[in-house]
């Protein structure tokens, strides 16, 4: 697809979102985008949001990050305190049992190795326990404004759905982002996860899209839509 292409998609969502910003009064960005913004893109606030975000929905993400983030305001604070009282704060985040430990284990290793810092570097943040490659895109991304593509079930699905990644698509998020990164100009490496996980919740939903309230109809090709509204 050709840049010209990409640019007319992206200013699409930007004038949605921002349309639907402005029409709607409980209307918010991604979870992880609005502790980044609220916490002036802190990256222990965003890593740890992110690890919350997990399988777990944005609006409980969200209250839960609150909470964490009130309680244990940076890494240290929450490290000398145990896992059960962390588990109990996050609670009801998926898995959040696992999701303590992990917070834990990190903030200690990130004291210990790191002097009390999130490191701006992808193969050091996958060393972490529970990040994987949405976790560490998404804190280079929106802590450190680094160039870096997030892919999760919304940016796999609605790529895929709209046909932007080749005849056969991909199987994994995984997959995606690397196919993202050789077809998407790199300034919207850092704008697609955000545009695209708030499309994904309002409008194209995994089963009966709002295809007729869908602003870039012209660059989609619906694959595997059976219904739509």
């Amino acid at each position: 697809m050709k840049t010209t292409a990409w640019d007319r998609i992206f200013a699409a969502l930007e004038k949605w979102r921002a349309a639907w910003l402005a029409e709607h009064d409980d209307g918010e960005d991604p979870a992880v985008s609005t502790i980044a913004e609220h916490y002036h893109e802190d990256p222990w606030a965003v890593l740890a949001s992110t690890i919350l975000s997990l399988r777990t929905k944005d609006d409980t993400t969200l209250a839960a990050s609150r909470r964490l983030l009130e309680k244990y305001p940076d890494m240290k604070s929450l490290a000398e305190r145990p896992a059960a009282e962390i588990a109990d704060i996050i609670y009801p985040v998926g898995f959040y049992r696992t999701k303590a430990e992990s917070l834990k284990k990190i903030a200690d290793i990130l004291i210990a190795e790191y002097r009390g810092r999130v490191p701006q570097d992808m193969d050091a943040l996958l060393a972490l326990p529970g990040v994987g490659r949405k976790t560490a895109n998404l804190v280079l991304s929106e802590a450190f404004q680094i160039d870096a593509i997030c892919v999760d079930v919304h940016v796999h699905r609605i790529s895929n759905r709209a046909g932007w990644l080749g005849e056969t698509g991909t199987a994994t998020p995984e997959e995606t982002e690397m196919t993202l990164r050789e077809l998407l100009p790199r300034k919207y490496w850092q704008r697609i996860n955000k545009l695209l996980v708030f499309y994904g919740q309002q409008l194209c939903r995994p089963t009966s899209p709002w295809c007729s309230r869908c602003v870039m109809t012209a660059h989609c090709e619906r694959r595997g839509v059976t219904r739509s509204r």
